[in-house]
Order: structure tokens, then sequence, then C-alpha cells
């Protein structure tokens, strides 16, 4: 396994859940980290735990990933303020609510494909050609296991999320011969708040605690950032069992078709997922917030 002491990360959607852990560990280890996310005030209250904690400043960026141009804007403050980038880490991700026959190409779902397809593929555009040059470099890109378990309702983020596995998976075979690794983390339903958004559907927390069960946000930033010191390549799985149903994706899409039974398919209603989302969203994350930090 690689170390992380002394290189410098790129790290999407940092502000909370998987993203925020990760960057702590990444600190611990010694990586010199650019933070990205729409919530500023956020990457500057983890800035300064991490100075407290005895790491390097941070550089912070903040940016709403959904918004076209937004990533490429950020390469570029990044590369500026950093040099050259070591490892890009995809981890920002955005979501709709809504039956995929109603929401179309609205806005909400073509904001969806910003944040999990395009931003990241521009942000590779931007650093991977540096990677090539030197012959080394590390791009790792959060995924999900819905690529094969599709929800009703998730309709946008499921095939986004699809997307962005086959991307991956082509990265792999376009740069690991140039010296670059290429990482997809296929996580299963994990208990962050943007997974408790989804039990505002019918059906959804069936969905989220079928097998193998619903997964730790410290485990699951322990896994991305084994992905990143390596020697990984292609998929990661968090859980671990997951990776028998990447291998017989029948297996997702049998469990995928039973909670699917479940759910309300006359709820039109199209509800914007995170912190900035519809009302019933925020209130969701905002009690998955307060059962944690009771918890803590």
């Amino acid at each position: 396994m690689s170390s992380v002491k002394g290189k410098k990360v790129l790290l999407t959607g940092a502000s909370s859940g998987i993203g925020e852990e990760a960057a702590r560990l990444l600190a611990a280890r010694g990586a010199s980290l650019a933070l990205v996310a729409r919530r500023e005030d956020r990457l500057r209250r983890l800035s300064r735990d991490l100075i407290e904690a005895g790491h390097g400043p941070p550089l912070v960026l903040g940016a709403d990933l959904g918004e076209p141009g937004q990533a490429a804007d950020v390469a570029a403050r990044a590369i500026d303020g950093m040099g050259e980038i070591d490892v890009l880490v995809n981890n920002a991700g955005a979501s709709v609510q809504a039956l995929t026959w109603v929401a179309g190409d609205r806005r909400e779902a073509r904001a969806v494909f910003e944040t999990n397809v395009w931003s990241p593929l521009a942000l590779v555009a931007a650093v991977a050609p540096q990677m090539v040059e030197r012959g080394e470099g590390v791009i790792v890109n959060t995924g999900s296991m819905v690529q094969v378990s599709p929800f009703p309702h998730l309709g946008d983020y499921c095939a986004s999320r699809a997307a962005l596995a086959s991307i991956t998976q082509t990265l792999h075979l376009e740069l690991g011969p140039r010296g670059v690794r290429v990482v997809e983390v296929a996580f299963g339903a994990i208990d962050t708040a943007a997974s408790y958004e989804n039990r505002v559907l019918r059906g959804g927390p069936q969905w989220l605690d079928g097998r193998p069960g619903l997964g730790k946000l410290e485990d699951a930033a322990r896994a991305l950032v084994r992905a990143v010191e390596g020697p990984a390549e292609r998929v990661v799985f968090y859980p671990r069992a997951l990776r028998w149903v990447h291998a017989f994706p029948g297996l997702g899409r049998r469990h995928a078709r039973g909670a699917a039974g479940k759910t309300d398919l006359s709820d039109t209603t199209v509800r914007v997922g995170g912190s900035t989302g519809t009302v019933e969203i925020r209130t969701a994350r905002e009690a998955w917030e307060r059962k944690r930090t009771s918890a803590a």
C-alpha cells in the first residue's frame, strides 16, 4: 500500500458525510488537501478542525458542481493554488426524487447528471494530462450499487451512477497503461444524510435496509481512503459482500423489484435532494444529523 504523505489530493463533496470523514483521514496520513463543496462555511469549519489537529491548512474551494462550468473553474483554482494534482477524488453527489417520466429532462434532473457525471469528467480532463505526462496519478470516483439495483423515483440518480461506473471502467482501460490508477468505490446503502433522504420514499427503508445491511459512515470513508492509497484498481466495494452483486447483477435487480413493490407509483412529487433541497428532504437530513450528534 502506498502512502499519501505529501501527495496533493483534490477531494469533492468534502463538507459532510463520507467526504468530510475521508478528508480527516487523508489529512492524518499527511496528504495536502484541496477541499470542494457547495457549503463553504462547512469547509472553513473543517479546515479549522484540521489545523487544530496539527495538519497542514487545506485549500478551500467553494463551488456548486451542479452548475455547468463550475468543475472546470474548481480545477483551475486547485492547480493554481497547489500545482500538479496527484490524486483526484470525485466524491460529490446529487439526487432528485421523482418518477422518471415526470422528471423528464427538467432542470432538477439535469443538475443530477451535472454533479454526478459531467463535473467528474471535467475534473478528470483537467488533471489527467498532468498525470499522463508524469506517468503516475490516481483518480477515484465514488459510485453506488444503485447502478444494478434501481428504485422508483430515483431513476436519474441511478442512471447517473451507472454512467459514472461505465466511464470509470473506460478510464481504467485508457489511463491504466499510462501509469494512472483509476478506481471506482461502489458503495451500498450507508448511514449518511444522503441515504436518510430516501427514507422519505414509501418502500425506501426496505430497499436501504436489505442485505447486506446499512454500512457505517466511518468504514465507508476508510474504504475510500484505501482506494486512494492502493493498490486496488477498477472497483472497490463497501460493504465487501456487494462484489457478488456486481458480479451477478441479477441479485441486485431482484432485490430492487421486491422493494419497489412497496413504493407509491401515484406520487408525482419532485423532491430535490441535498442540504438546499426540498423542505421534506432537508427535514430528513436534519433528523439524521441530530441522531448522529446525539450518538457521538
